[in-house]
């Protein structure tokens, strides 16, 4: 990767007397260069790398030592990354129609300062002008005024079409190339595309619109711990104008203005926390599928960072069950520690390896695993993971997959449940890797049939043919979490 140039002093100006007039610093687009640059170069999460940018600025503009700061700075820093980051392989598109060289010749810097000005001009309501001439001061900045000339004559050809007008350019037509023509228009790698259409079973219905709603912001949504905290207590203090309960979970609210969830105190005590509404269904599921004899032990095989198995706690401890929870990475184990951290019922935290367990099997009445995977489903929060993820890294996690479930089907007793998730519609990562291991496919047959988890779902629409569950941003209004149940039978 090509390292940002020294900076040099102001130059003479190349026309005499004419003074040179020095850039001005824009707090917002520079943390926004700054966010997009730590994604690029330490490969890390907008998600993990905003929030503590953000905090750096507010708490230097209060203390007098930074340029002034506030809510709507914070809004516009946000919407910058995370636009550009989600609609990066359109405006890739865009930007390489106009420059003369391939994309890959174009320092990462530079293209960073490019597709800020790209989703200025084409994905918000700034006026051109002040998009173009915002982000050409920010290369002078960041860049220097030689390369920030570059980006100006860029920005001004992109400026010339509004985005449809560009779309038209860069997308093939749909009826010559389906899988391009959505790749472009809706910024998602080809063989993401063929993927997602495969698992929405192959037809065209729904696809664009699940395109789409992987590049919305998704709300953020509350979970209350059963027996630590309400629904309504949660409303309460955020307040029914800007909160709503969630569409399906009982435990669930929604906030439909964003604000700060940390400043709530019920999820700095940890009797709420912030889950995604699919994640909380699998917990439910799980805990709410019927069982017959001893309901005392439950695991949760791969627990980091632990909002499931801060709920499974919740909802064993009311049952009078506990709740053993492990995780590989120690790091992640402390998280989950952190999580359940004042549950009322018993419950335990160790680090450990879920495919070489340290418990004995036949051990546990429910067990889940929510299983490494590519992260499909999650794009609308993790927009970057589009970019970094292959169709190779399938072959990776498949192993780790199969070798997860077939132990966590060992830890069940005989007639106890185990549950199969993951964050990813991929059919390589969901009922492929269900189906292998109940064959013997890569190791040893395990006896166990299928239960329907889509009765363990009441009220939630369009959950397929069964008996496993797939959920999807477009109808749900979730991740796109899957969820495969199995009751140990010999």
């Amino acid at each position: 990767m090509t390292d940002q140039p020294r900076r040099r002093r102001p130059h003479a100006p190349n026309r005499p007397g004419k003074p040179y007039r020095r850039p001005q610093k824009d707090p917002v687009r520079i943390l926004a260069f700054e966010a997009l640059r730590a994604v690029d170069e330490r490969d890390a999460y907008a998600n993990l790398v905003l929030p503590p940018l953000l905090r750096k600025a507010r708490e230097s503009a209060e203390a007098g030592s930074g340029p002034r700061f506030d809510s709507r700075d914070a809004a516009l820093a946000t919407e910058l990354v995370y636009g550009t980051l989600r609609h990066q392989g359109t405006y890739d598109a865009v930007i390489a129609e106009c420059v003369d060289r391939p994309l890959r010749e174009v320092d990462p810097p530079v293209l960073d300062v490019l597709s800020l000005g790209a989703h200025q001009l084409l994905g918000t309501r700034i006026p051109t002008h002040a998009a173009v001439s915002a982000s050409v001061e920010l290369a002078r900045v960041v860049l220097g005024d030689g390369r920030a000339k570059f980006v100006n004559a860029v920005l001004r050809k992109i400026a010339t079409h509004d985005l449809d007008g560009w779309l038209e350019r860069v997308a093939p037509p749909y009826d010559e190339d389906p899988e391009e023509y959505l790749g472009v228009r809706h910024s998602h790698p080809r063989w993401v595309v063929s993927a997602l259409w495969d698992a929405l079973g192959g037809g065209s219905a729904g696809m664009e619109e699940l395109l789409a709603a992987d590049n919305e912001r998704p709300e953020v949504t509350l979970v209350a711990r059963p027996g630590r905290s309400t629904p309504g207590e949660l409303l309460a203090a955020v307040g029914e104008q800007t909160a709503m309960p969630g569409r399906w979970s009982p435990y669930a609210v929604r906030l439909t203005e964003g604000g700060e969830p940390g400043a709530l105190e019920a999820v700095r005590d940890g009797r709420a926390g912030v889950q995604d509404e699919g994640s909380q269904l699998v917990a439910l599921a799980l805990a709410n599928a019927p069982l017959e004899g001893d309901d005392r032990r439950w695991l949760d095989g791969c627990a980091g960072p632990g909002g499931k198995a801060a709920l499974l706690a919740a909802l064993a401890a009311e049952r009078g069950a506990s709740l053993l929870a492990a995780e590989k990475q120690p790091h992640r184990a402390r998280l989950v520690a952190g999580a359940l951290a004042g549950n009322p019922g018993p419950y335990q935290v160790i680090a450990a390896d879920g495919t070489r367990p340290p418990w004995r099997p036949e051990s546990f009445d429910r067990v889940l695993v929510d299983v490494p995977c590519t992260g499909l489903g999650a794009l609308r929060r993790r927009p970057e993971a589009r970019w970094r993820r292959r169709p190779e890294d399938l072959e990776g996690f498949a192993p780790l997959q199969r070798g997860l479930l077939r132990e966590a089907l060992a830890a069940a007793r005989i007639g106890g449940v185990v549950g199969y998730a993951t964050c990813s519609p991929h059919p390589a990562e969901t009922r492929a890797v269900v189906e292998d291991v109940l064959k013997g496919r890569g190791g040893a047959a395990v006896s166990a049939e299928w239960i329907d988890a889509r009765p363990l779902l009441p009220g939630v629409p369009e959950l397929g043919d069964g008996p496993d569950i797939q959920l999807w941003p477009h109808r749900h209004g979730t991740d796109a979490m899957y969820l495969a149940l199995l009751r140990r039978t010999g």
